[in-house]
């Protein structure tokens, strides 16, 4: 077990190394997150199981705090935490089809959508960043091993080199904390 576990903690260490090397896609990413929300757009995330709950996180430390409870709420929206619409849509369309049908709702030219995939091939991620597309929205994506699909649909497309979903997942929130951290520090002033 021991050797399991220093294993699974140099990989993913490793893999973090290997994502800072991609810092300034990263301070892309923080910058034209800040520059929407200056220029009064909001954010829209989905993804799908782990990537949902990035999703979720993701918000919660914009529209919440990360770490400057004095400053003001960031409009950014999960569009995984509504139960009965993702439901109903799934039933009444199709499953692929839940995050386009929210894109296409409540995204708005200028705003921007962060698709979160570690393979890249989520179909209904894909359709959510062609809807984001047609409605003028930027679109960054978060993806892992090759990108799949994901990374030539994207204005800006972080990848993760690794193929392995625990380690993409867990370089994807060391990415959000940092993209909300360089967001709030430059929103705060």
């Amino acid at each position: 077990m021991i050797t399991k576990i220093k294993d699974t903690l140099l990989d993913s260490s490793r893999t973090l190394a290997k994502t800072a090397e991609q810092a300034e896609l990263i301070e892309m990413f923080a910058k034209q997150m800040i520059r929407t929300i200056r220029s009064g757009g909001k954010i829209l995330v989905c993804g799908n199981g782990g990537s949902a709950a990035d999703a979720q996180h993701f918000a919660c430390e914009l529209v919440g705090s990360f770490m400057d409870k004095k400053r003001k709420a960031l409009p950014v929206i999960a569009l995984t935490t509504n139960s009965s619409s993702l439901t109903s849509i799934g039933n009444d369309f199709d499953f692929t089809e839940v995050f386009r049908r929210e894109v296409e709702a409540l995204g708005r030219p200028g705003d921007m959508l962060v698709a979160i995939t570690t393979s890249g091939n989520s179909p209904n991620v894909l359709k959510a960043v062609e809807q984001a597309r047609s409605q003028k929205m930027t679109v960054i994506g978060m993806s892992g091993g090759t990108g799949g699909n994901l990374k030539a649909q994207c204005d800006l497309c972080l990848v993760v080199p690794n193929g392995v979903t625990p380690r993409i997942q867990e370089a994807h929130i060391a990415v959000i904390h940092t993209v909300c951290a360089l967001a709030e520090a430059e929103l705060s002033k």
